[in-house]
């Protein structure tokens, strides 16, 4: 099983970013797919969820409108794409996959895990 998070980088306030999760060795199309990021000194917090199908989205609050999360079942890959980037979105962004289709912002709900990937916004 291997979920493998990329995309990150080094942007200004106010650019983007996507980030790309592909997932081998498990059946992906039976599995949510959350975006999860990590902070210096802070917890994890969830950023976005897609459900095994794609028809629905969750986002964190404060980030509704700037990001968006889409899954391509067919490459096995999840999306997520974030505009309008702030300084305090400085964070090591992880994908995981949650068995049972329906989406979760709780961490420890997820079944396999990425290695994260940086994202650094300066201003």
């Amino acid at each position: 099983v291997q979920l493998q998070a990329s995309g990150g980088g080094s942007v200004q306030d106010g650019g983007s970013l996507r980030l790309s999760c592909a997932a081998s060795g498990f059946r992906f199309d039976d599995y949510a797919i959350g975006w999860f990021r990590q902070a210096p000194g802070k917890e994890r917090e969830g950023v976005a969820c897609v459900d095994h199908s794609e028809d629905t989205q969750y986002y964190a609050r404060p980030l509704k409108g700037r990001f968006t999360i889409s899954r391509d079942n067919a490459k096995n890959s999840v999306y997520l794409q974030m505009n309008r980037l702030k300084a305090e979105d400085t964070a090591v962004y992880y994908c995981g996959a949650l068995s049972g289709w329906l989406c979760s912002d709780h961490d420890y709900e997820y079944d396999y895990w990425g290695q994260g990937t940086q994202v650094t916004v300066s201003s």
